[in-house]
């Protein structure tokens, strides 16, 4: 089942996959102007999970969020049921304030495998049936309920992303928002912005200030933050499109090849041409 709604006016998408065999996407290629936000429930077994051909478990009675720019597929898709939204339906980041999840739920280079118990299975499995109900519902306000449903599902995974993560615990929201800020500043800036110092003269705080408190969000540094962004950035061009390498250097903000390829292979353990020709490089979608 694939059900859609769009707003002829602006744009704006919502969709809604439940057993829908060969659901997937394919960013630089065959979707690449579809820019959906994507977020994917597991309610059966185990299952893998390809995000930019990487290989991950996808386990039972759990969610996945995935941003508008990644490719993925499963294993079974006819297993998942997903929601994907465009930025013209509802943008996330001008509508922090309401769901607060810029720079956590969604991210290019950690991935979010939020583990449901059953009261967080019957409430999805509630509201997907909502869902369903107004996508067939067609009336003059069937935009407006499905765009409160959405933010309310945000909201919702938002929460349960937060108490399964223990180090927000210990965390006021002021510094968790710092957090989320230097990520989204990150995913805005990383291809000019190599620095934490810039990141932290835009967020008025020190280096060494990030420092601590990411040492207390998680074991990343502000920096391994940047180079893994940057990594995962190479290896989608490197991937899925047939850029050379020299185009790809600049387009990631380095001057010189020799230290974009000395950059790639401290990251990735190979360096980029080996990486486009290995099997993971030569996948399907290029």
């Amino acid at each position: 089942m694939r059900l859609k709604l769009r707003e002829e006016n602006t744009g704006g998408e919502l969709l809604l996959f439940k057993e829908e065999a060969g659901f997937d996407r394919l960013f630089f290629t065959r979707d690449r102007f579809n820019k959906y936000f994507t977020i994917a429930w597991n309610p059966a077994e185990s299952q893998t999970v390809t995000i930019d051909g990487a290989e991950y478990e996808f386990p039972a009675n759990s969610l996945l969020t995935l941003l508008f720019n990644q490719s993925f597929s499963f294993e079974n898709s006819a297993g998942i049921v997903a929601w994907q939204f465009n930025r013209e339906f509802y943008c996330i980041i001008d509508h922090d304030s309401e769901v607060s999840c810029v720079g956590f739920l969604f991210s290019s280079t950690d991935h979010l495998f939020v583990k449901l118990n059953d009261q967080a299975q019957q409430k999805l499995q509630l509201l997907s049936d909502v869902f369903v109900e107004e996508f067939k519902t067609s009336d003059h306000i069937q935009n407006e309920m499905l765009l409160v449903l959405l933010k309310r599902l945000i909201i919702y995974v938002t929460r349960l992303a937060k108490s399964g993560y223990a180090p927000i615990k210990k965390l006021p929201d002021e510094r968790f928002h710092i957090i989320r800020k230097y990520n989204l500043l990150v995913e805005a800036n990383f291809k000019s912005e190599h620095s934490v110092s810039f990141y932290a003269e835009q967020l008025c705080k020190s280096p060494k200030t990030l420092s601590n408190l990411f040492a207390i969000f998680n074991q990343k540094t502000p920096s391994q933050i940047i180079q893994e962004r940057i990594t995962v950035e190479a290896k989608r061009l490197l991937c899925y499109t047939d850029r050379s390498i020299k185009h790809i250097t600049f387009e990631l903000g380095f001057e010189d090849v020799s230290y974009f390829s000395s950059f790639f292979k401290k990251n990735t353990g190979s360096s980029p041409s080996d990486f486009r020709n290995s099997p993971v490089g030569s996948q399907e979608g290029k």
